[in-house]
Order: structure tokens, then C-alpha cells, then sequence
């Protein structure tokens, strides 16, 4: 069976830079689902093999999310340098 690389939320939180967009968490899941496939599991710096879901999850609940009136975005700011 071929393994998956972990995919690193630094990409989704580049993809959500370079799109422009405002998202809700609804439509990030969607975004990444799009992006990346259903079956991509994530990793950060503390964290492994998350789904879409809990990538969101994790990210929101580090506080990597900017806050707007229609929903929220994220910041280069907010990125880890490693």
C-alpha cells in the first residue's frame, strides 16, 4: 500500500492566502477537500495525521484565523518560520 505524505497546514494556509477569499468553516473544509483529495491527511508542528476537519479544528483553536465581518482569514503573521 503506497503511504500519503502528510501534507503540512502551512499549504492550507497558503492556499487560503492566495485565494482571496473569506471563509466560513464550511467552505475551508470544502476548499481543502477540492485542493487536496479526500483521503490527504495534515500535520503541523505538534500535530499528525489530521483529516480536513481537524486541521480546522487545530488551526482555529491556535488562533490562526483572522476574523471578519462575512467570516474569517488567515494572516503570513500567523505562520510558524520553521
Amino acid at each position: 500500500m503506497n503511504r500519503m505524505k502528510e501534507i503540512h497546514g502551512h499549504e492550507v494556509m497558503e492556499m487560503m492566502l492566495g485565494s482571496g477569499k473569506t471563509y466560513t468553516r464550511a467552505s475551508l473544509i470544502t476548499d481543502i477537500l477540492v485542493k487536496f483529495g479526500f483521503e490527504a491527511r495534515f500535520r503541523t508542528c505538534s500535530a499528525k495525521g489530521m483529516n480536513a476537519e481537524q486541521l480546522v479544528d487545530f488551526l482555529e483553536s491556535r488562533g490562526k484565523f483572522v476574523p471578519g465581518p462575512q467570516g474569517f482569514q488567515t494572516s503570513p503573521e500567523l505562520m510558524c518560520s520553521h
